[in-house]
């Protein structure tokens, strides 16, 4: 019997992304997003969802996407890692489809050299990139992300 695993897909432009629906949380409405000083350039900054200080990771700029400003009608993706809860910002949530784990072409079989995208799902309306949420920082963004973290958390106990 074939596994299958449930897919939210979202979209950045005309590009259509995934990650497992077991990872993510929910999606919002994007709200002003607070600037974190020493944060790596791929980090917005951070919002409070529900009282926990959350950072915001541009897509687009890891995509290599052309930024642009956050928009009113934009969403915020709020998905879990191993290491902690993030949110990126992306322009729609197109929904949730279900594939069979053979529909998925793996990124080292097609030599697709983006360690953020895991593999690819192909559809009949065109591809679907699936995001590895685990490797979107590097190890440098990740140890600076950390330094960010613990000088606002210190900054705000004064």
């Amino acid at each position: 019997m074939t596994e299958t695993t449930q897919w939210l897909v979202f979209r950045l432009d005309a590009g259509r992304y995934a990650l497992p629906l077991r990872v993510v949380d929910r999606i919002v409405r994007a709200v002003q997003i607070t600037p974190l000083p020493l944060a790596p350039a791929i980090v917005l900054g951070a919002i409070d969802v529900a009282g926990e200080i959350l950072p915001v990771f541009d897509v687009r700029r890891r995509f290599g996407l052309p930024e642009r400003a956050l928009d009113p009608t934009d969403q915020f993706l709020i998905a879990r890692t191993t290491r902690r809860t993030v949110v990126l910002v992306i322009d729609a949530a197109q929904g949730v489809m279900e594939a069979p784990d053979t529909a998925v072409t793996e990124s080292a079989k097609i030599e697709l050299q983006l360690e953020h995208i895991r593999g690819v799902i192909a559809l009949p309306d065109g591809l679907v990139l699936i995001h590895d949420l685990e490797q979107f920082l590097s190890p440098e963004e990740a140890g600076a992300l950390e330094r960010a973290v613990r000088h606002d958390e210190g900054s705000h106990a004064r």
